[in-house]
């Protein structure tokens, strides 16, 4: 009996701790101890004794006076375990199975790599007209969609468009509509990568919150009229947030 209680307070000995960790959000580069109590339901000597074991595992480093606190290498070593062991289109594969089972269109997953976007897994239409790109298709990340969703959301976008494309460019313009994706979530094409065809695409994101790719539809216009495309955006929000939870996003 006694060592079934030692091993239960054990156990809320780790839960603490975790809670002590996860505390900490991807804006905090720092938090006092005051900071914390507020976000954890600790008593202060606890909430000290759980960083000080944490400290000496490498999980939170401290500095200062008053001291401040900060995730540590340890926590850095896991996230890097971690991200290196997933292969996100298989982690993908649940929320892709439900939107080509609701769309009955051909849908995908794009991974964001240097200036494109790379198709990593495609579900085709089994309707008798239907468009499909392949796995391993790459397209600059300017262009459709699934690539503009993705560039919305990253930092100067402007260094992302071709450079021998030899078209002069609008930047205003460019970085208006780019607003506009972002704010409103998901992007829609029409007709520009594949006559006939449109797209409708949304982003997903890692734990920190840094966009790592997106969702999208794909389908004939004869078929995908305005409340469809308000259909699948319903249909792919919902699952990039499911994706983006099962990649780290709290």
């Amino acid at each position: 009996m006694e060592s079934e209680e030692k091993a239960g307070d054990g156990v809320r000995a780790v839960e603490r701790a975790l809670d002590v960790l996860m505390a900490f959000s991807s804006g905090d580069h720092e938090l006092s101890a005051g900071e914390l109590l507020k976000r954890v339901d600790l008593s202060r000597p606890t909430l000290y004794r759980l960083l000080r074991t944490l400290e000496n595992k490498g999980f939170v480093t401290s500095s200062g006076d008053p001291q401040r606190f900060s995730l540590g290498a340890s926590v850095a070593q896991l996230a890097h375990v971690w991200s290196t062991s997933m292969d996100v289109a298989e982690v993908a594969q649940p929320m892709l199975r439900r939107l080509w089972e609701q769309t009955e269109e051909t849908v995908a997953l794009l991974i964001h790599q240097g200036r494109d976007r790379v198709c990593m897994a495609e579900l085709p239409s089994a309707q008798p007209l239907s468009f499909k790109r392949g796995v391993g298709h790459r397209e600059n990340v300017t262009r459709g969609a699934s690539g503009r969703v993705i560039l919305a959301h990253l930092p100067a976008p402007e260094t992302y468009l071709p450079e021998d494309d030899g078209q002069p460019v609008d930047l205003a313009a460019f970085r208006h509509r780019l607003d506009k994706v972002r704010d409103q979530g998901y992007e829609v094409s029409r007709n520009e990568l594949i006559k006939g065809a449109v797209a409708v695409a949304v982003p997903f994101f890692l734990g920190d919150g840094r966009v790592i790719g997106s969702l999208a539809v794909f389908g004939p216009g004869v078929r995908v009229d305005q409340q469809r495309v308000a259909f699948f955006v319903k249909l792919l929000k919902a699952e990039s947030k499911k994706l983006s939870q099962a990649l780290g996003q709290r």
